[in-house]
């Protein structure tokens, strides 16, 4: 989706189709940035060549409840990317080599990983983690009656989810695991819309492709429009200065 000067696109981080989408883009439109949902830790992990996962001492940093969450989280992931043979963040990845080539600027635009995990910990109720050891004790034992609950019976993991399917799981997170979606999702959404908006207004006629997940797609059209009619009341010139 293209706004204004910045032309959005939601990827899956697992999927094949998505790097060819990215390579496809940066080739055709070779925009002047490229903006990525990483945060400076994940791009130092991303292009790490020792593995990084979360340890025992982070609980102090990002709580325990953040902790167990990006411990399933990265597991799951990479269960995932094993089996479509993509591993997970290398859209991101392809991104920005690909930006490195053409000569385009890198931008990250994504809240730090570790506020992200410890305002999951200081918000998560425990309402949501019964309901999370609920949906994955049944996913477990009734995968089929799951998979057909939610749609995702002809699901293609190697394939960016439709945007239906996309809208369809967003909305039951909402519901059922309301505080997770507010840090995991809207939070980042508000944090990256802004990011882009400040970059934009830095960096007037610039073309800027955005690679972000695709569940966070649909919001962030909606809160850069919201935002950018909010830059039209303020002067152009004092948004910049406050960037």
């Amino acid at each position: 989706m293209r706004f204004k000067n910045i032309f959005l696109i939601g990827t899956s981080h697992i999927a094949k189709q998505s790097l060819d989408q990215i390579k496809e883009i940066i080739i055709t439109k070779k925009p002047g940035i490229v903006a990525v949902e990483l945060d400076q830790r994940r791009l130092h992990a991303l292009f790490s060549k020792e593995k990084h996962k979360v340890r025992l001492s982070d609980i102090k940093h990002i709580g325990l409840r953040g902790y167990l969450f990006a411990l399933l989280g990265g597991w799951l992931q990479r269960k995932l990317g094993n089996i479509v043979g993509v591993a997970p963040g290398s859209e991101m990845k392809l991104a920005i080599q690909l930006a490195h080539e053409s000569g385009a600027r890198i931008a990250l635009i994504d809240q730090d990983i570790e506020l992200t995990l410890r305002k999951l910990s200081d918000q998560l109720t425990w309402r949501e983690k019964w309901h999370f050891i609920v949906d994955l004790v049944q996913g477990v034992l009734f995968p089929k009656r799951e998979i057909t609950k939610y749609g995702l019976s002809e699901f293609d993991l190697t394939k960016v989810p439709s945007k239906k399917l996309i809208k369809q799981l967003i909305g039951h997170v909402k519901i059922r695991y309301p505080n997770i979606y507010d840090v995991l999702v809207h939070q980042r959404n508000v944090h990256m819309a802004r990011n882009l908006l400040k970059i934009s207004a830095q960096q007037p006629g610039t073309t800027i492709l955005a690679v972000v997940g695709a569940g966070h797609e649909e919001d962030m059209i909606v809160l850069l429009k919201k935002f950018s009619r909010a830059m039209e009341v303020v002067n152009p010139a004092d948004y910049r200065k406050g960037s």
